[in-house]
């Protein structure tokens, strides 16, 4: 039987699952105190604080670290890479702990995954990170040499949904053209061809719909005048492209629940937040119809504002005309995390090497 552990570290979490293959045996969301995370000075000096309270929990619940065969971590800001299930090697851990693409909560994930593995004399892997880079060539060129396009994305949950989407139809990932459509905090819209994602939008700080924080793709030449008035700082402008952009700026919330609850009480101005939402995220589905030359085997939206119905009813009625549309609402990254190793411990794919 194979074991394997998931390890997925957010800003004040940590969550853990273990499967047996694919049935869960056991998933919890460790929560951290705000006051505890931010006396430590940089993100990846949590580590140790992070790995003694998963071994605790671990315990508590009965796993004991012998039984396991893996251990798996989210994916962090490594380099740019293509798609895979990675085996964690020292220039990894070197460059999580450089943070050499940027500090986030999820370069934890290997490194924690190394912690707990190579004592046990059993693999760590990362499964696609978010700086998964499988872009054609012609979708890299902005319109300025100095300001490419790049790729950051839901690639876990994109790739998962996609291969669950060819699986549930009897066909292979690698056959398909697929548009995918992850909706949560920040939103990515991807082309998937043949199994590589060609076309996406920066869904962390770049183009796109706008999210429940994030302000996507905004008029440059008036984002410049604002840059050079003098009346904000350049902290307080990227905070309006990211995490305060989206809902948070126009409604003060990014929770789309909220919204939705305004939305039923009848607040015009929330319901046209969340149209306006719908209707790019809806016209970035059609550009990449474009991409894809118009063969599309089936739009898939995904994420946690899937289970939103309004929300998706909007998309799916203005987008149907191109594919038939397909819902997998969550994120459902503690089973991405085990397929990607699972698929390397069963020999349906080999581990691909971080160098």
């Amino acid at each position: 039987m194979v074991r394997i552990l998931s390890i997925n570290p957010g800003s004040t979490s940590t969550k853990v699952a273990v499967f047996d293959e694919e049935t869960e045996i056991f998933e919890l969301s460790i929560s951290h105190d705000q006051k505890t995370i931010n006396t430590f000075k940089r993100i990846v000096d949590q580590v140790d604080f992070r790995l003694a309270i998963i071994n605790e929990e671990l315990n508590k619940a009965g796993i004991e670290l012998e039984s396991l065969s893996a251990v798996v971590g989210r994916g962090g800001l490594v380099r740019p890479i293509p798609s895979g299930t990675y085996l964690v090697n020292e220039q990894m851990i070197k460059d999580l702990h450089e943070n050499k693409n940027g500090e986030h909560a999820s370069n934890l994930g290997a490194i924690l995954a190394d912690k707990i593995a190579a004592p046990l004399g059993i693999p760590a892997y990362m499964v696609d990170p978010v700086v998964v880079d499988e872009l054609d060539d012609v979708a890299r060129l902005s319109g300025h040499p100095l300001l490419p396009r790049v790729s950051i994305l839901h690639a876990l949950n994109q790739k998962a949904v996609g291969r669950r989407y060819a699986k549930e139809c009897g066909k292979k990932y690698e056959e398909l053209h697929l548009i995918v459509a992850h909706l949560g905090g920040g939103i990515s819209v991807s082309a998937h061809k043949k199994g590589r994602m060609i076309d996406t939008n920066n869904a962390l700080s770049g183009d796109g719909p706008f999210s429940p924080e994030r302000a996507g793709g905004i008029p440059s030449y008036s984002l410049v005048k604002l840059c050079f008035d003098g009346k904000y700082s350049e902290e307080e402008v990227l905070r309006m492209l990211v995490g305060k952009g989206g809902y948070v700026s126009y409604l003060g919330t990014n929770d789309g629940r909220e919204v939705s609850k305004r939305i039923a009480q009848g607040d015009k101005e929330a319901a046209l937040v969340q149209e306006a939402l719908a209707y790019q995220v809806s016209k970035e589905i059609g550009a990449n119809a474009a991409v894809l030359s118009g063969e599309v085997d089936a739009i898939i939206l995904t994420g946690g504002l899937a289970y939103n119905r309004e929300l998706t009813d909007y998309i799916v009625d203005h987008v149907s005309f191109i594919a038939p549309v397909t819902l997998y609402p969550g994120e459902n990254e503690m089973e991405a995390l085990n397929q990607g190793g699972l698929r390397v411990l069963l020999g349906e794919e080999s581990a691909k090497e971080y160098a």
